[in-house]
């Protein structure tokens, strides 16, 4: 995964996280129901706040891109505020791409009654590749 920091114009840092950097990071895990799974699911990986800090990485705004190239365009501190993870782990076995791996940003849902919406949903994201704060 990359994360991409704009600054200004003409003032861009990449940094470059593979699995074993991720995992190197502090490690949370949520167990919690989405739409996307038939039962409540264990999720597990570093609080995005702890990846974005390990990056030096501060803006206001989050795009999250998949492999496919999806998009996911959100307020930074909505989703550091919100507990966002980036999942390594689902149901404590690595992610393969057909499992919406290898890294999927999601919420823990059953938190907050607020995060069970389209909106956060939405703002889930599987397959991550790159991360771009501005």
């Amino acid at each position: 995964m990359t994360i991409t920091t704009h600054a200004g114009q003409s003032d861009t840092t990449h940094t470059d996280f593979d699995m074993a950097a991720l995992e190197r990071l502090p490690q949370v895990s949520y167990t919690t129901a989405t739409p996307w799974y038939s039962q409540p699911t264990k999720f597990t990986g570093p609080l995005l706040r702890d990846v974005l800090a390990a990056a030096g990485a501060q803006g206001a705004r989050l795009v999250a891109v998949a492999l496919n190239d999806y998009k996911v365009d959100m307020p930074l501190a909505e989703a550091v505020g919100n507990g966002a993870v980036v999942a390594l782990r689902l149901n404590d076995k690595p992610m393969s791409v057909r499992d919406k791996g290898p890294l999927f940003v999601v919420f823990n849902y059953d938190s907050k009654a607020e995060l069970r919406s389209e909106r956060y949903y939405n703002r889930s994201i599987w397959q991550l590749r790159r991360l771009q704060i501005d």
